[in-house]
């Protein structure tokens, strides 16, 4: 969807077309190569790694104030290997586990209190001002 909105915005180069075409189970080393491509060809720099991760950090916050993502889904990502830089995120960090059996370490076993301060962790964390373009 992302290669059909770039099209339909007037960013018209042969790997647009490319990434646009391809099937939803193509080969992932396929589609992150033409989508460097597309942006290479359209002029528009990748994130380094770091702060990329400190932007999917901020969507993954958002996605739990909005209620489209669960605290489980947290935890099964490797978030703690993200390097932060600012209150909020040190903050919201400080609540994630880093896996499952972490999890009554984090809470304290107590889950209904701690739910509650990841989600205004999260809250607090889409709040703040972006950390770069992108967010």
């Amino acid at each position: 969807m992302i290669a059909a909105e770039a099209l339909a915005a007037g960013l018209d180069t042969p790997a647009w077309c490319e990434l646009a075409g391809l099937p939803r189970n193509a080969d992932v080393r396929d589609i992150r190569d033409t989508f460097e491509q597309a942006l290479a060809e359209s002029g528009i720099g990748l994130p380094d790694r770091g702060l990329a991760q400190r932007h999917a950090l901020r969507r993954m916050a958002a996605r739990l104030v909005e209620g489209e993502t669960t605290l489980a889904d947290l935890v099964t990502e490797h978030w703690w290997e993200t390097e932060v830089e600012t209150a909020a995120e040190q903050a919201f960090m400080a609540l994630i586990p880093q896996c499952d059996c972490c999890i009554e370490y984090t809470t304290g076993f107590d889950r209904q209190t701690w739910e509650a301060k990841l989600r205004d962790a999260a809250l607090a964390l889409t709040s703040s001002p972006p950390v770069g373009p992108g967010c």
